[in-house]
C-alpha cells in the first residue's frame, strides 16, 4: 500500500522497537495524526485465545468516561410506548416490520451506528444477521441492546458506551476518543476499556492474555504499547 509523504514522515517519529507507556503513547498519537480533521484514536488489542471457540470469545461494552467524542446514531426496533421512550431518548431511527424489512433489503445501513431491539421484536429482527452481524451491529443481550428499556440503551450509547468483539484473529479493536482530547481523557478512556477486557478473560484461555496494544489514529501510523502496563496509567501525568 503506497503512503503519503505525511504519513511517512509521521511513521518515521515512531521507534517500532520501543514499547511505549500509554501516556507516552497517546502523546505520540496525536503528534502523529495526519489528518486535517479531528481523527478518531483507536486502539487495537492482540489477545491470547481461540476466538473459534465459543468458550474463548471476548465480547462486552464499557461506558468510556470522557465518551468517544462522537454522538452515536441509533436505531431501534421497537413498537408502542417504548419505541416513543426511544425517540425521547434521542434515538435517531424507530420503527418495527417496516424497518425490518428495509435493513434486510440493505437500504439506510450508512444512517445508524448502533441498533436495540426490544426482546418480543427479536424474532423478526434475528433474520437481519447476514446484514448486520457482518458489521457488528447485532442486537444482543450480553451487551445490553436486545432490551426492555431501549430508553436507557440509547441513553447509554449516545452517552459514549462502546461495544468491543474479538474477531477471527483474536484481534479487537475499540475508540477510546479524538485527538482533540487532553492526554489525560485518552487514558483514562483506554484504562477503562482495557479493565473490562481483562475482567472478561475467559477462564479457557491458556498463556499470556494480552500479547500486544497499539495506539494508532484515523490514517496515521500505529504506535506500540507496553502490554505489561495495565494498572495506574494516569501516574505518569501525575508526576
Amino acid at each position: 500500500m503506497k503512503r503519503s509523504k505525511a504519513h511517512k514522515d509521521a511513521a518515521g517519529k515512531v521507534d517500532r522497537d520501543k514499547l511505549y507507556t500509554p501516556a507516552d503513547a497517546a502523546k505520540l498519537a496525536k503528534e502523529t495524526s495526519t489528518t486535517k480533521f479531528d481523527a478518531t484514536v483507536e486502539v487495537a488489542l492482540r489477545l491470547g485465545v481461540d476466538p473459534r471457540k465459543a468458550d474463548q470469545i471476548v465480547r462486552g461494552t464499557v461506558n468510556l468516561p470522557h465518551g468517544t467524542g462522537k454522538t452515536a446514531r441509533v436505531l431501534v426496533f421497537a413498537t408502542g410506548d417504548r419505541a416513543e421512550a426511544a425517540r425521547e431518548a434521542g434515538a435517531d431511527i424507530v420503527g418495527a416490520d417496516e424497518l425490518v424489512d428495509e435493513i434486510a433489503k440493505g437500504n439506510r445501513l450508512n444512517e445508524f451506528d448502533a441498533v436495540v431491539a426490544t426482546p418480543d421484536l427479536m424474532g423478526k429482527v434475528g433474520r437481519l444477521g447476514r446484514v448486520l452481524g457482518p458489521r457488528g451491529l447485532m442486537p444482543n443481550p450480553k451487551t445490553g441492546t436486545v432490551t426492555p428499556d431501549v430508553a436507557k440503551a440509547v441513553t447509554e450509547i449516545k452517552g459514549g458506551k462502546i461495544e468491543f468483539r474479538t474477531d477471527r484473529q483474536a484481534n479487537l479493536h475499540f475508540i477510546i476518543g479524538k485527538t482533540s482530547f487532553p492526554e489525560r481523557q485518552l487514558i483514562e478512556n483506554y484504562a477503562a476499556a482495557l479493565d473490562e477486557v481483562l475482567r472478561l478473560k475467559p477462564s479457557a484461555a491458556k498463556g499470556r492474555y494480552l500479547k500486544k496494544v497499539t495506539f494508532s489514529t484515523t490514517m496515521g501510523p500505529g504506535v506500540p504499547v507496553d502490554p505489561n502496563l495495565t494498572r495506574g496509567l494516569t501516574a505518569e501525568l501525575d508526576a
